[in-house]
């Protein structure tokens, strides 16, 4: 089995990293690193820069958390999917028959979170498996 946490480097994302690693070494799992890097839009110029720089930084906060996961001594895998984050969460979670969706929360509002559809929320509604969801420390 293995943990998959939605990674992007925000204070949520970053508590859920630490909680991800207490939940993988738990049960001696894998932890499957997720950066859902599609672009806003469909075509254009811009959508190729954008697509371009989003899959950059996601890049580079996966890199950043695997670092962390490793000193910590946690075998890892990473995801760089051109795929909102919450379907790139569940496809991952299928593909790595996970044990549970780890991805942290910034503090907004239920109902923010209902209206513009937030990735926890989604992930709350569509999974089959458990997801914890981490709130940012205050």
């Amino acid at each position: 089995m293995s943990v998959v946490l939605g990674y992007d480097e925000s204070p949520g994302a970053r508590r859920a990293l630490q909680v991800a690693i207490e939940v993988a070494t738990a049960y001696d799992d894998r932890l499957v690193i997720v950066y859902g890097a599609a672009a806003p839009g469909v075509t254009g110029e811009e959508y190729g820069a954008h697509h371009d720089a989003v899959r950059e930084a996601g890049n580079t906060a996966l890199g950043r958390a695997v670092r962390v996961a490793e000193e910590a001594g946690v075998r890892t895998e990473v995801e760089l999917l051109d795929e909102r984050p919450a379907q790139a969460l569940l496809d991952t979670a299928a593909r790595h028959g996970a044990r549970v969706i780890v991805v942290g929360t910034w503090g907004e509002s239920p109902v923010r979170g209902a209206l513009l559809g937030s990735t926890p929320h989604k992930l709350l509604h569509l999974s089959s498996v458990p997801v914890l969801c981490v709130p940012a420390e205050s």
